[in-house]
């Protein structure tokens, strides 16, 4: 892979841009770290335009439930015309069935009548209730599959519920309502490129999942372990974020977070967000100390003055009367 190349500019957002061959050192460097594994970037260059583009990690990070899309049961979810929408290892079945993996999104529906003991192959973790070791949109308990201990469902009741139960990776959701959580911290992927901002990469997202609400309600944030919390903005393009501030996970992530559920948090503030509460209080006390020395040489400072001035205008006045 070639990473050198002539010095010109590469957009990174608004008013922001990062040299050529900068931008491929960075990329050399992620490339390093993800050796042998699909995480990997390429690079090319089209009508003198670099364009990057591969799988970029997205940590779910939301707080309230999601909507997702209800579809028939006798009807397959198809994906959308861009085959680069949906991860390539991802697997969709409907009625049991399992589609190919090149064209499918990662949520796989599950018929809750089909028969027990005629099971499809490859579709058991999605109809048994453990997840996968590795799945892509993992569920959290929501106030929806919560019911009252003690009200016990006739056999008609179960059997309605069953028809209206639908699977992601294993873990169950309700068809009619259709509302999901998933597990904060879980990692999902999106295929790509540089060119793609922030609107469009939570579009390209959310269409992966089905999800219903709409894109305004979310934002991406790169999340530091140190607490910094850098919202991208909408003039932001999220893979060349990503490769700027490093390929380890463990150092920052790009996160999917609900807009009024979040604030930036700057570097400055971060660096004291880590520390106990005592040693927060002793910072406290020292910074009013030190407000107070200031506060007492200010007011000696202008009490000299006021002096100065009383005895200017003294003299001033006894002037005219010693003539």
């Amino acid at each position: 892979m070639d990473y050198g190349g002539c010095e010109y500019l590469v957009p990174c957002g608004k008013d922001k841009y990062i040299s050529k061959n900068e931008l491929l050192l960075h990329l050399k460097t992620y490339n390093i770290y993800y050796e042998g594994q699909n995480l990997q970037l390429r690079h090319r260059e089209e009508e003198g335009e670099l364009i990057v583009e591969g799988l970029l990690n997205i940590s779910w990070g939301l707080r309230r439930p999601i909507r997702l899309q209800m579809q028939d049961d006798n009807q397959r979810i198809r994906p959308p015309p861009s085959s680069s929408s949906w991860h390539s290892g991802c697997n969709l079945g409907a009625h049991g069935s399992v589609l190919k993996p090149s064209t499918l999104p990662d949520i796989q529906v599950t018929d809750a009548e089909a028969t027990p003991n005629a099971e499809a192959p490859g579709s058991g973790a999605a109809t048994r209730s453990q997840p996968e070791e590795t799945p892509q949109l993992m569920r959290t308990r929501s106030d929806v599959g919560v019911r009252r201990r003690g009200s016990a469902r006739t056999p008609s009741e179960q059997r309605r519920i069953r028809r209206h139960r639908f699977s992601i990776n294993g873990h169950f959701y309700n068809h009619k309502t259709s509302v999901f959580t998933p597990a904060y911290g879980s990692v999902t992927n999106v295929r790509i490129n540089s060119t793609m901002t922030t609107p469009q990469v939570l579009k390209l997202l959310l269409n992966k999942f089905k999800i219903e609400n709409s894109a305004e309600e979310f934002a991406l944030y790169i999340v530091h372990t140190s607490g910094e919390k850098q919202k991208l903005r909408a003039s932001d393009y999220p893979l060349i974020a990503r490769i700027l501030q490093g390929p380890c996970e463990q150092v920052s992530k790009v996160f999917l977070m609900e807009k009024d559920q979040v604030e930036e948090v700057t570097y400055d503030v971060a660096q004291y967000i880590k520390f106990e509460m005592p040693v927060l209080r002793s910072f406290i006390q020292k910074l009013e100390e030190e407000e107070d020395r200031e506060v007492k040489k200010l007011m000696h400072k202008y009490s000299i003055l006021r002096l100065m001035i009383k005895q200017r205008l003294e003299e001033i006045s006894e002037g005219p009367t010693a003539m």
